[in-house]
C-alpha cells in the first residue's frame, strides 16, 4: 500500500492523498488584483489533477501587499465576490478542496512580472508604490529603501490578514496557508538580517517571531472553529557566512514549536528568499532534510516541497517519515496529470472526472474512480 496516496488530516479537513499543489503566482490577475480567464482555466486544470489538495498563489492581504501589479487580492469584497464565483465553477467539475495562501510581500513588493525582469518600481511608476518592511533595509543594493512599518502600521498588518482570511472562508476556500516563507514581510520580521527593529518586534527570536504568531492567532479568531490554518516558511536563509545574524534551521525548529503551540494545523517547509546573496546548494530533495528535522519537534503535520519530481522519490519521503505531506510546484506545472502517473506507477488508484475514464490505461481497472456524480 502506497503512503502518499494515504489520507491525512489538516485539522477538520481530510485530505483523500498526500499530494499538495504548492501555491504558484501566475502574474496573471487584473490591476484591481481580481481574477481573471487565466486563473479560470488554471484552477480548473488544478482540479482534474487528483491532488488532495490545490493552495492557490499568494494572495495579498493589502494592496501595497502585492508582489507585482498582476497579483491576486483578498483585501476587498469584490475580489472575494469574483473568486467566490470561480470557486463554485470549479466545484462543479471536481470535490477536491481548495486553498489560499495569504500574504504582503513587504520590500519585495512593487515589481514587474518576472518574465519582464521583475526590476522593482518607484513609487512614482505607474506600476509602483511605496514598499514597507520592519526595517529600512532593501532587498537588493539597487532596489529602493522601504518604508519601516510603525507599530500603528504593524497592527493594521494583522487586521487586514484576519479580514482576508474571513474573505476566503466566505469565498469558499477550505484551508488558509500563512505565507511567512520566501523573504515576503513575515519572513522579514523572522531574520536578524532584514529585522534591525529595537523594540517588541525586533531583537531577539521571541521578538522577530511575535508578528506570524499574532497573524496566525488574529486569523484563528474569526475562521470557523476547526477551519485549518497552516503556515509556510522558510527553514534558513542559505546564508552561511553570517549564520550568527541571519534566520537558520534551529530558529526554524523554534517557530514550529510555536506555531503548534498557537494552533496551526500543519507547517510548510521551504528555504530561502530573503537575501539576494544566498547560496542555495539545489538538487533533488534539497530542502527535505529541514522538513524532516521540524517534523521531529512537532506533532502537527509537515509539508516538504523543493525538486520532488518523480513517484517513488515522493513515496519514500513520506513512507520513511521524512515529512507527512508533498507539495509539487513546477512539476505540477510541466505535467498536469503527475499524480494520475503516479498512482499508476504506485499501484494505487486516485478519482477522476468520470469524462476522463476512457483514457484508463488497458490493464490497469482500478486506477480511476470517477467522482461522486452529484460532484461531477
Amino acid at each position: 500500500m502506497s503512503k502518499l496516496f494515504e489520507s491525512i488530516q489538516f485539522a477538520d479537513l481530510s485530505l483523500t492523498n498526500r499530494v499538495i499543489i504548492a501555491p504558484m503566482c501566475q502574474y496573471s490577475a487584473t490591476e484591481a488584483g481580481e481574477v481573471s480567464y487565466w486563473h479560470e482555466q488554471q484552477w480548473a486544470n488544478y482540479a482534474l489533477s487528483g491532488a488532495g489538495l490545490c493552495i492557490v498563489e499568494a494572495t495579498a492581504v493589502q494592496a501595497e501587499g502585492r508582489i507585482s501589479y498582476a497579483d491576486l487580492g483578498l483585501w476587498n469584497d469584490q475580489q472575494r465576490d469574483q473568486i467566490k464565483a470561480l470557486l463554485a465553477k470549479v466545484k462543479s467539475i471536481s470535490p477536491m478542496p481548495f486553498a489560499v495562501q495569504l500574504a504582503h510581500a513587504g520590500r519585495k513588493a512593487s515589481t514587474d512580472k518576472p518574465w519582464h525582469g521583475r526590476g522593482q518600481f518607484a513609487p512614482e511608476h505607474a506600476h509602483g508604490w511605496q514598499t514597507v518592511a520592519p526595517s529600512a533595509v532593501p532587498f537588493a543594493e539597487q532596489d529602493l529603501a522601504p518604508h519601516a512599518l510603525t507599530l500603528d502600521e504593524i497592527q493594521t498588518v494583522k487586521q487586514d490578514f484576519a479580514a482576508a482570511a474571513r474573505r476566503a472562508v466566505e469565498a469558499g476556500f477550505e484551508l488558509i496557508e500563512v505565507h511567512a516563507a520566501h523573504g515576503y514581510l513575515l519572513h522579514q520580521f523572522l531574520s536578524p538580517l532584514s529585522n534591525q527593529r529595537q523594540d517588541q518586534y525586533g531583537g531577539g527570536l521571541e521578538n522577530r517571531m511575535r508578528l506570524t504568531l499574532e497573524v496566525l492567532e488574529a486569523i484563528l479568531q474569526v475562521v470557523p472553529q476547526g477551519f485549518p490554518v497552516g503556515v509556510r516558511i522558510s527553514a534558513t536563509d542559505w546564508m552561511e557566512s553570517q549564520a550568527e545574524a541571519s534566520w537558520t534551521l534551529e530558529s526554524s525548529v523554534e517557530l514550529a514549536k510555536q506555531l503548534e503551540k498557537t494552533g496551526a494545523a500543519y507547517v510548510h517547509v521551504s528555504s530561502g528568499g530573503l537575501h539576494e546573496k544566498q547560496q542555495i546548494d539545489i538538487e533533488p530533495n534539497y530542502q527535505v532534510p529541514f522538513a524532516t528535522e521540524i517534523k521531529q519537534h512537532v506533532q502537527i503535520p509537515v509539508i516538504a516541497v523543493g525538486l520532488i519530481t518523480e513517484s517513488q522519490q515522493a513515496e519514500l519521503i513520506v513512507r520513511h517519515h521524512q515529512a507527512d505531506a508533498i507539495a509539487l510546484a513546477r512539476a505540477i506545472l510541466y505535467d498536469p496529470r503527475w499524480v494520475w502517473h503516479a498512482a499508476a506507477s504506485l499501484g494505487e488508484s486516485v478519482e477522476i472526472a468520470p469524462q476522463y475514464l476512457r483514457c484508463q490505461p488497458h490493464g490497469f481497472k482500478n486506477l480511476f474512480h470517477a467522482f461522486a456524480e452529484s460532484n461531477a
